[in-house]
């Protein structure tokens, strides 16, 4: 059985999967059939101009033959529907931008794991067990069908129609007795584009319950923390740094948000304050996505903490009484000088070791993460602020704080 194990860990680290968690399904291999993506998803500008024109463009050339490009009877016309140029030619790009960053980030976290021992040789096989279980998932045709028909019966029917839809003529729709009348840019948009679009936003939701799950698995194995590890958590704090990968996932999320914003804004008379608690709950939706896969260590690295205090403890205290011993109980040789003695420094040592136990942290994601991803969502809300001060009144106030 030990035998085994051996074998399957030093086969898993001569030759470690690239982890990943992006680089699969039937949307990826209809991109890597049609030229859009290779093996490691390169050809990014082409990916981002083919998928955001082919959202977008439809709606330019139908909007206009339906003269809704400038005017045309509708309140919001195509061109200064601020909502749909954010969604399709700035929300797109950074949402199939970011596959590539999350790629590159994660690919590693396999390997770090087995370079760093952390997976005993006796639990190797559920570990491989886990990375299958995952790449079976995120290959799964199943599960993007499923996100497809929970697109067109919730996120259109019920979403869209009951609650995102401007109330107001606009180039996609205007109100009648029946209800809303779609133009025939509004039927692309209502049945092509716009689903395209929530299926890529639930797509990343589906990946990071992918993510989510993988790590949860590998939380179930009892793995090798060393408490004194320089990273204070125990040696995961490789981790730590995949965090940052999803800024780009979270800039996409705050860019929706300005862009809804921004149209009940100009065309619907509101003001920024009123929306403070819908950018409070992007925010907060936003951290918890990003953050609560990590939770899943908590109690591994909480018990490796104290573990390790209670065992460094023990050591300490047998160092520091033989220490005192010799050194001040009159226990040291006669021609064994204190200045210089290699038991200095081993004192500074041991201090420096059980210090590192006492401030081993608990939580993998550091404090600059969760700053970041904040302000990753809120950044594109920022320039929303000229809706309610000119750009010059707004720079002497902030001139006349810092100065």
């Amino acid at each position: 059985m030990t035998s085994s194990a051996s074998t399957s860990h030093d086969s898993l680290l001569r030759d470690p999967p690239d982890f990943s968690f992006v680089l699969g399904g039937p949307l990826f291999q209809l991109f890597r059939r049609t030229g859009l993506a290779d093996d490691e998803l390169l050809l990014l500008r082409r990916r981002i101009v083919a998928v955001s024109l082919f959202c977008w463009l439809p709606l330019l050339v139908l909007s206009a033959l339906g003269g809704q490009l400038l005017g045309g009877g509708a309140a919001v016309p195509f061109l200064k529907d601020v909502e749909i140029h954010v969604k399709f030619l700035l929300v797109i790009p950074l949402l199939i931008a970011a596959e590539l960053v999350v790629h590159r980030r994660m690919r590693t976290v396999v390997r770090q794991f087995l370079e760093r021992r952390l997976i005993p040789e006796s639990a190797m096989a559920r570990f491989d067990a886990a990375i299958a279980s995952a790449f079976r998932l995120r290959n799964s045709v199943l599960a993007e069908v499923l996100l497809i028909a929970f697109v067109y019966v919730v996120g259109i029917l019920v979403i869209w129609r009951h609650y995102t839809a401007l109330d107001t003529a606009t180039w996609y729709a205007a109100p009648s007795t029946a209800g809303s009348r779609l133009s025939l840019a509004g039927m692309w948009y209502g049945y092509v584009s716009l689903p395209f679009f929530q299926f890529l936003l639930l797509r990343w939701y589906f990946r990071i319950v992918v993510w989510g799950r993988f790590l949860w698995q590998v939380s179930r194995i009892e793995l090798s923390l060393v408490p004194t590890h320089p990273d204070r958590l125990g040696g995961l704090g490789f981790l730590s740094g995949t965090a940052h990968a999803f800024a780009l996932l979270a800039t996409a999320h705050g860019a929706i948000l300005a862009g809804a914003i921004a149209n009940r804004i100009f065309y619907l008379g509101a003001a920024l304050p009123e929306f403070k608690v819908e950018i409070a709950v992007v925010v907060v939706f936003l951290l918890c996505v990003v953050l609560a896969p990590f939770l899943v260590f908590e109690d591994q690295l909480f018990w490796a903490k104290q573990k390790g205090k209670r065992e460094y403890g023990i050591l300490a205290q047998r160092y520091v009484r033989e220490f005192d011993a010799k050194w001040l109980r009159g226990g040291a040789p006669a021609d064994e000088p204190l200045v210089g003695s290699a038991d200095i420094q081993s004192l500074a040592d041991m201090g420096g070791g059980f210090e590192t136990v006492q401030t081993m942290r608990t939580f993998i994601v550091t404090k600059e993460a969760v700053v970041q991803i904040v302000a990753a969502t809120i950044a594109p809300v920022v320039p929303l602020a000229l809706t309610m001060m000119p750009l010059e009144d707004l720079l002497k106030k902030l001139f006349g704080i810092l100065f």
